[in-house]
């Protein structure tokens, strides 16, 4: 890794290498449609076509693929060599502009909610021409969008690229309300990205770390992190060449990683990339999140990107930093020097914190998930509720607003938007509030609730359509405006005044906070199902259909995904609990009683004495007899919930009863692991998993 800037998206087909390999007119129209969306002709698509393959060839590929994002959360790919019969039994490598631009993968294996039957498996892949292809593993991935027979979405890059294309428009609209003669906005997103490692030995001793992605057992080490020694603290030599091939591999595929850093767990670290365009953000998350994992097996680690792997310290998170920016280089959640941008400014923010108060249950299912349940309001990581911080200086301009009260920072006592009496907000007037689901930051909101493991494209979808859909309603009105300054001033007030509740600068991690909450109606969506129950409430349908994001019957079949995922990630964890109990907990406990007893037989006869003995054997054979009823009752109610027909009744019996059993279940064996002598555990510990990458 000796030239940086010559390795950065060496295997990237970006406008550079397209600049480079494609004739002038060609590469006009390619710019025309990844910047406005232009239709390709067929010529132009063979030349583009042409063009990739050579280049991808002479980067070692002998494939390409459709690379696209089911709604399993993950990546997809099937690859078809470049080879092509010639006469004479030769071959010649070929790849067409109708292979590029749309190809038809079997649909019928991928989560789609019901929208396919095994029957009907024909679906399409549709290139997206604003993400770059790039090659990985001897291939040529080209991102697509995947869209059923009968075009239903059947992704996740689908509705993003809906979503952007709807924020586009109604920012536009508001945009020129104020003289701004912008042509395109476009969202950008930077998400931070947590995760674990540890040792691949011992991660293949633990069950539940290989079917569930998180430990189901483990007693609580002597040390965890409240020593605060690990946050920033100096990188192991182990991880630090971990993160360098990660780097080099992460920037041969343009991806902009940025900072590395150990996070507030052992074992926990942090990789955080530069700003880019939504959609190219999304892919390149994902392809992050891969190759994080691919890298880490060549260093004998594993990378966990559960939620909670580990319980009693801190569990990953996936920091959305959000924003929105225009053509001309202008980020619209930027505080601006004049009164004419600062009130621009405070109409974004407004339409912000009225979407986020309208919306806490879309916010809240974006981020639903049966891992991410375990980290939500863990003294670790934001709460279930939604709510904004905005700062307190921010916050006393709002209130002054809000109020028609004196602002400190003004020479006049009348807080009028859009005259020259406003003053210059500064910029970096907020200071990180850690605890706040929804913190804005200087020039962009940081949705901290997002799961480590989780696609980016869902929850940046909703932050799209929310925002969206609020702009449309604000240039509905203004728009008949004929005092513009005066009307602005009002809707401004009126809808402060009105989701003045979302806002708060505290503790979110507090007790206090829930009850406070509780008071202000904000909602509190505990579990994952409770999330999804008001998912297709007429007012969300009515937003995403209006603004042409999803349709009903999308809606509908993402929702059924989304608690069949639930359900099956919790009847995978009983059933590894209960395996686990059985065949490893209970037996290893059996043994050392065993050679309690022995040792106890053969003092007694010797000294006469040896009580400990007998009472370490009773402990053990009482936590024992616990563990096993209790067990035994976990089985019978799983048994009861999986009956349930209806999925959405079955997702809150796994939450209200199998959850917490198989806390009862955990804690008790639990209490059996530090009784154990060292070679009778039946898996390697917390201590063991935390402390043995150095």
């Amino acid at each position: 890794m000796t030239n940086i800037p010559e390795l950065f998206g060496s295997l990237v087909f970006n406008q550079s290498v397209m600049k480079q390999m494609l004739p002038p007119k060609i590469y006009k129209a390619l710019k025309l449609t990844m910047e406005n969306g232009t239709p390709l002709d067929i010529h132009s698509a063979n030349q583009i076509a042409d063009a990739m393959k050579n280049w991808a060839i002479s980067k070692g590929a002998t494939h390409y693929s459709h690379w696209f994002q089911p709604l399993s959360g993950i990546t997809a790919e099937k690859h078809d060599s470049f080879l092509t019969p010639a006469d004479e039994g030769k071959i010649i490598m070929n790849f067409s502009g109708k292979e590029l631009i749309k190809g038809e993968p079997d649909a019928s294996s991928f989560p789609n909610g019901g929208k396919r039957s095994t029957f009907e498996a024909r679906g399409y892949t549709v290139w997206d021409p604003t993400s770059y292809p790039f090659v990985k593993d001897h291939t040529l991935c080209i991102p697509t969008a995947f869209c059923s027979y009968t075009g239903e979405a059947l992704d996740k890059k689908t509705p993003l690229l809906r979503s952007m294309e709807a924020l586009n428009e109604q920012s536009l609209r508001i945009l020129k309300l104020f003289g701004n003669e912008a042509k395109h906005v476009t969202t950008t997103m930077g998400p931070e990205q947590e995760y674990f490692l540890v040792d691949e030995k011992l991660y293949q001793r633990r069950k539940d770390l290989k079917m569930c992605g998180r430990t189901l057992f483990g007693a609580k080490p002597v040390k965890g992190q409240e020593m605060d020694d690990q946050y920033f603290a100096a990188i192991k030599p182990r991880v630090i060449k971990y993160m360098e091939e990660l780097n080099s591999e992460l920037w041969k595929l343009g991806i902009y990683a940025k900072t590395e850093h150990n996070e507030a767990a052992p074992a926990q670290h942090e990789m955080a990339p530069i700003f880019t365009t939504s959609n190219l953000a999304a892919d390149q998350n994902q392809l992050t999140m891969e190759i994080m994992k691919k890298v880490a097996r060549k260093h004998g680690l594993i990378c966990l990107l559960h939620e909670k792997p580990f319980e009693g310290v801190n569990g990953s998170g996936k920091h959305n930093n959000w924003s929105v920016a225009t053509d001309t280089g202008e980020n619209l959640f930027s505080p601006g020097k004049t009164p004419k941008d600062n009130a621009q400014f405070l109409l974004f923010l407004t339409a912000v914190i009225k979407a986020v108060d309208d919306n806490q249950d879309l916010l809240r299912y974006s981020v639903a998930s049966a891992g991410n349940d375990h980290r939500l309001g863990a003294n670790e990581a934001p709460p279930a509720i939604m709510s904004i911080y905005v700062g307190d200086e921010l916050e006393e301009i709002l209130e002054a607003i809000k109020n028609g009260t004196t602002y400190d920072g003004t020479k006049t006592g009348k807080m009028t938007i859009g005259a020259d009496v406003l003053p210059p907000i500064p910029k970096d007037s907020t200071d990180r509030n850690r605890t706040s689901p929804f913190a804005f930051t200087g020039n962009r909101f940081e949705f901290r609730s997002v799961g480590s493991a989780l696609s980016i494209s869902g929850p940046n979808t909703i932050l799209n359509a929310i925002l969206a859909d609020t702009l449309k309603k604000f240039a509905d009105e203004l728009e008949k405006s004929s005092d513009f300054n005066n009307d602005l001033q009002f809707l401004i007030k009126r809808e402060i005044t009105e989701h003045w509740r979302i806002l708060f600068n505290g503790n979110g991690y507090g007790k206090e906070w829930i009850e406070e909450a509780e008071k202000r109606g904000l909602k509190n969506y505990r579990t994952t199902p409770k999330a999804i129950e008001h998912y297709l409430d007429q007012k969300n349908i009515e937003l995403f259909e209006g603004l042409g994001i999803y349709t009903r019957e999308e809606m509908q079949s993402h929702r059924d995904i989304k608690l069949e995922k639930y359900c099956q990630v919790l009847n995978i964890e009983v059933e590894t609990m209960k395996e686990m109990v059985l065949r490893d907990i209970i037996p290893s406990a059996f043994k050392y009683m065993n050679l309690l007893a022995d040792t106890e037989f053969k003092m007694q006869r010797v000294l006469n004495l040896c009580d400990a003995g007998l009472n370490m054997m009773k402990k053990l054979n009482d936590l024992i007899n616990e563990l096993s009823k209790n067990t035994e009752l976990l089985t019978s109610v799983h048994e009861e919930i999986k009956q349930i027909p209806s999925m959405m009744e079955k997702a809150h019996g796994y939450a209200k009863k199998v959850i917490p059993q198989m806390n009862v279940v955990r804690s008790i064996a639990d209490q059996i692991e530090p009784l154990l002598g060292r070679e009778f555990k039946p898996y390697p510990s917390y201590e063991d998993l935390l402390y043995s990458v150095q």
